[in-house]
């Protein structure tokens, strides 16, 4: 019988997923990646409401215009000149990074991921037949690249730069000297940047996030990857975002004409509901401040964890080698014996040493997750 493509079996599943299924009702889970709230209700009537108006056709392979227009001129990554053909809605903004991968790697070239990272990055870039070389991003750096680190993978073949802050896991932002060397190397050596932007109205610094497309220099060569699922609390609506410049948007619609048409046309309605309820989205906010609050003091007076405190996003990566066990042995321990779920980092390239911790989560479950681990660990 013949066997599958080397590209397929080159590939992993992430052992994230894996952590969801362990645990059992009496577990407090700091791990998944999702906010602890519902969707806005108007956004939901209105998803309703499209279906009774007749949104159940095939519509255009980018999306309903009206979201696209109203996404192009109202949203954090609006730059100059940017309308409706710069704007495709995918199915998830994981969709939008493969569509991404797909447009601009060829077989034997690379790209640069940063690590710890998104653990679909670098499969993505696997599945389109090529290399995946990562940069660090140390707690000692604030979880930022350092360019020196970036100039020693570089080579003929690479062709593009992955973003991705605030950062999944570790909640690490840029400032805009950061945010401006990291566009100056991409500049230096004609890369495109994908900046993954899914986080980018979760910010808790005392500067804004400046997407690179919004820059002179950056307007040509970064393509956003955004979406509903973390500012909206529409994680399981699958609706992905991805702009940049027309010669890589045109490939983009066709990568996603030949995958998967367009996503379903009723939820697009909605999206545009949901797109405008800022107050929403504010409020959203203002409890994962308070929520990253209590994590933060309740971590620093555990002996043994250290933590960095997060910029943005909702997640904490905390080093937790001051205990004397790995990653993976705290975060199994902490399971079992802690009742308290967690993300070891070791499941997460570059992640060893510390776990990961979302606080998109009740007041209440992080206070008790955290009097279990520091009852657990004395």
């Amino acid at each position: 019988m013949r066997t599958f493509s080397d590209r397929a079996l080159s590939i992993q599943p992430t052992g994230v997923r894996k952590m969801f299924d362990l645990a059992g009702d009496d577990v407090i889970s700091f791990g998944l990646g999702e906010p602890d709230f519902q969707p806005p209700k108007v956004a939901i009537d209105a998803f309703h409401q499209a279906m009774v108006d007749g949104h159940n056709k095939y519509t255009t392979t980018a999306g309903l215009p009206a979201l696209r227009e109203q996404i192009a001129h109202s949203w954090n990554f609006y730059q100059e000149g940017l309308d409706q053909s710069n704007v495709c809605i995918t199915m998830s903004g994981t969709n939008a990074l493969l569509n991404l991968f797909l447009t601009l790697v060829n077989p034997g070239e690379n790209v640069l991921l940063p690590e710890p990272y998104f653990p679909l990055y670098g499969p993505d870039v696997t599945i389109c037949g090529g290399e995946d070389r990562y940069y660090p991003c140390k707690f000692e750096n604030e979880f930022i690249p350092k360019i020196e680190d970036l100039e020693e993978l570089i080579d003929e073949n690479t062709v593009a730069i992955l973003y991705n802050f605030p950062s999944n896991p570790t909640g690490g932002t840029l400032t805009d000297s950061q945010r401006d060397s990291l566009l100056d190397f991409a500049r230096r050596h004609d890369l495109w940047i994908i900046s993954d932007e899914i986080y980018a109205r979760l910010v808790w610094s005392d500067w804004p996030h400046v997407s690179p497309a919004s820059l002179p220099g950056g307007q040509e060569r970064t393509l956003v990857v955004t979406g509903f699922s973390k500012s909206f609390a529409m994680t399981g609506w699958r609706l992905g975002v991805l702009t940049g410049p027309d010669i890589a948007m045109k490939a983009a619609f066709a990568c996603q004409a030949n995958a998967n048409s367009h996503v379903p046309t009723f939820l697009m309605p909605a999206a545009e509901v949901a797109l405008v309820q800022d107050d929403y989205v504010d409020s959203f906010c203002d409890q994962y401040v308070k929520t990253r609050a209590i994590l933060c003091k309740g971590i620093e007076e555990i002996p043994g964890l250290t933590l960095r405190s997060p910029e943005g996003a909702f997640y904490a990566f905390i080093d937790v080698s001051g205990t004397g066990m790995s990653d993976i042995e705290f975060a199994d321990k902490a399971l079992t014996e802690a009742r308290v779920q967690l993300i070891p980092g070791s499941l997460i390239q570059g992640g060893e040493g510390h776990v990961r911790v979302s606080y998109a989560t009740d007041e209440n479950q992080i206070v008790e997750g955290i009097k279990r681990l520091k009852n657990w660990l004395s």
